[in-house]
């Protein structure tokens, strides 16, 4: 299991850019300190109009200076906020990626396609936003509030009172919002993820919906997702529209309020509340300055929840088992440098079970170098589950499963195409020319190779049909069924493998193509272990081990 979460990823970015999270404290720092001073210089300024005194030009310039710094800090502060929620975002989908890529086979069956996509899209926006509008800006928000609090404090003591009184009610009232968004949020991200994963889900049984009749079945769901979706969305947005009315409206009656007490006349209110008329108007600025953070801490405290739910699904993520690290071993990466007596497959006392069903029980197979093995059984026997296991995606749960004398899951990824050759029932396209669909993008295959591998299984004339030949841009329409899987054939031979393994590869063909296919695996076969799973009798089928 591996131990990364995000804080970790998140700590790695700021060393990493450690110039730029230094800059960040700086433009935050700037940003609070020149936006207390404004409001002190207006008050110079008045106080100096209204005793009638000359207004010193500098005192003016003063004023707009702090006022342009504080604007400046401020935008240098959103730019690196930006940047900076940019590299966080590249380096959790890195480590996202990575993450799956080294998964299981076991976990990653487990995984809804829709709730991954999720964690990939909406939840690492959600940890971006963190730091780009969330906890940077809290906090900032947090300081600016402190030192407006000492300023008013040495200003208008009464005032200072007041809000000290007053900011108790404001935490209270902002954690009750807090803890309603944050379930709403969590509400809303299950129902995305459910959401998103009934679309591909739908496009993948498409057929079976239409012969069944289930589309409106099918619609229903997907409106029950979307419908609880809208729900959370409808709370979060209830509750967020609550918030800002009421800090307005406090705003509103707590500078009305020190206005009153202030022009009251009463000399032990005065005592409190007295203040110039350029103090008033700094006051006033203050206030509004004191209560803007607090409303923005609602959207913040928004952001912050959301991230939370996001950091959670993300490090729920990576968590999940990896596939363990390889234990050395001889190197040995060709079966030919085996003796004849010794067995290229050995399934040695395996057992294997899919949670509490149990598929292999203390199951034993050898094959020898040049056999040619056929399985046969019932569906749900396990033949699949064997070349799974041959494959390393899935571990035994007791014995041990051996390709040439080593054990599969010592092999690295790296050497497994060199050993073995797997063709399924469906070929799976890859992005790219034609010649990628042979080669994998592996660059130590040369082009002689993918010419060899193409011969062999019997498509290197139709691809030479093509305007570019093999650096033809592939697409499915330029082959028939037969055709895409004799480039399965030559995509699983083409690093010269000495162990092919064919997984019901004529199942889904007319009896023609199939008779074109054969030939095919004919000549491939030579000089090869052939290990497949078949749901008849060929007269080249060999070896007949009947499973269940």
């Amino acid at each position: 299991m591996n131990s990364d979460n995000v804080t970790k990823v998140i700590l790695s970015t700021i060393k990493e850019h450690i110039l730029l999270s230094i800059g960040i404290v700086a433009a935050v720092s700037g940003a609070i300190i020149t936006s207390i001073i404004p409001p002190l210089v207006l008050a110079r300024v008045i106080d100096t109009i209204t005793g009638g005194k000359t207004l010193p030009v500098m005192l003016t310039l003063l004023y707009f200076l702090f006022v342009a710094l504080t604007g400046a800090a401020e935008s240098v502060r959103e730019v690196m906020l930006t940047v900076f929620g940019q590299k966080i975002t590249h380096a959790l989908r890195s480590r996202l990626m990575d993450k799956l890529t080294h998964m299981t086979a076991d976990g990653l069956n487990h995984q809804e396609p829709g709730a991954v996509v999720s964690r990939f899209v909406g939840d690492v926006d959600t940890v971006e936003n963190l730091f780009t509008s969330g906890i940077i800006s809290m906090f900032a928000d947090a300081c600016r509030i402190v030192s407006i609090m000492a300023v008013i404090w040495f200003k208008n003591r009464g005032l200072a009172m007041v809000l000290v009184v007053l900011l108790p009610f404001l935490f209270w009232f902002t954690r009750i919002v807090q803890k309603n968004m944050l379930k709403a949020q969590i509400s809303n991200r299950r129902a995305v993820s459910r959401a998103s994963g009934h679309v591909p889900e739908t496009l993948h049984n498409i057929r079976t919906i239409h012969s069944l009749g289930k589309e409106k079945y099918m619609e229903e769901r997907y409106d029950t997702y979307i419908g609880e979706s809208y729900q959370a969305m409808e709370k979060t947005n209830f509750f967020d529209a609550l918030y800002s009315p009421v800090i307005l409206i406090l705003n509103a009656v707590v500078v009305a309020v020190v206005m009153l007490l202030s022009a009251s006349g009463n000399a032990g209110v005065l005592a409190f509340f007295g203040m110039s008329a350029g103090t008033a108007v700094a006051v006033i600025n203050y206030i509004s300055q004191i209560f803007s953070p607090v409303e923005s801490l609602g959207m913040e405290i928004q952001t912050i929840q959301s991230a939370i739910a996001g950091v959670h699904r993300i490090n729920e993520f990576l968590a999940f088992d990896e596939i363990p690290p390889f234990e050395k071993d001889d190197g040995r990466t060709r079966c030919e440098d085996d003796s004849k007596e010794e067995s290229v497959v050995s399934f040695q006392n395996v057992t294997f079970a899919y949670e509490d069903h149990k598929v292999l029980d203390h199951f034993s197979l050898e094959v020898k170098k040049g056999e040619q093995v056929t399985l046969l059984g019932r569906t749900g026997s396990g033949k699949s589950t064997i070349f799974k296991l041959i494959l390393g995606l899935y571990e035994p749960q007791s014995g041990e499963v051996y390709i040439c004398g080593r054990k599969v899951i010592n092999i690295p990824e790296k050497e497994k195409r060199k050993m073995f050759g797997y063709v399924e029932q469906t070929f799976h396209m890859v992005p790219g020319t034609v010649k990628d669909q042979i080669t994998l993008f592996d660059p130590s295959i040369s082009m002689e190779q993918v010419r060899t591998a193409a011969k062999m299984a019997g498509i290197d004339d139709t691809i030479m049909d093509f305007e570019h030949g093999y650096e033809t841009h592939c697409t499915e329409e330029m082959f028939s069924q037969g055709q895409l899987q004799l480039l399965a054939i030559a995509r699983a031979v083409v690093a010269e493998p000495r162990l092919l393994l064919l997984d019901e590869i004529t199942a889904n063909l007319d009896a023609q193509t199939e008779e074109c296919l054969m030939k095919a695996l004919k000549r491939v076969s030579a000089d090869r272990t052939v290990l497949s799973i078949s749901h008849r009798i060929h007269a080249e089928t060999g070896r007949v081990v009947r499973i269940g």
